[in-house]
């Protein structure tokens, strides 16, 4: 079985020293979205953290080799489903940003750890809005 999926944007910022977790980025730039995607955005306001599903473009292929790995932070080896490395069976990365604006097909946000020209798979939010 196979999966196919598009792109609903890309990341855009000109730091090039991304930190490897948003858990500890202060990292800002935008999320830019196809414009056929503007009304989806309609609900998503500043203070608000959403979950941004992108996919992992500059990885290497995952082979066994990588089953096991020592992360940066560790002094041990330990397996890739324990760790946000990126190379990953399917190279796909989940972060939780703080939204700063929205204008237009642009979300302004904090916390990137993700590369410039990175693909947007999907957004969620942390919390649905329209339920507060």
């Amino acid at each position: 079985m196979g999966i196919e999926m598009n792109p609903i944007g890309f990341v855009s910022t000109d730091r090039k020293d991304i930190p490897r977790s948003w858990k500890v980025s202060d990292v800002e730039g935008n999320l830019v979205l196809d414009e056929a995607y503007v009304e989806g955005l309609g609900d998503i306001k500043p203070g608000q953290r959403i979950y941004v599903i992108f996919h992992f473009h500059k990885s290497p292929n995952f082979t066994e080799r990588f089953m096991r790995i020592k992360p940066p932070v560790h002094d041990r080896v330990v397996g890739v489903f324990s760790t946000h490395s990126p190379i990953r069976p399917n190279p796909i990365g989940l972060s939780l940003l703080e939204v700063l604006g929205v204008e237009g097909a642009v979300i302004r946000v904090k916390g990137l750890d993700m590369l410039d020209q990175t693909p947007i798979l999907d957004i969620k939010p942390e919390s649905e809005p329209w339920k507060d």
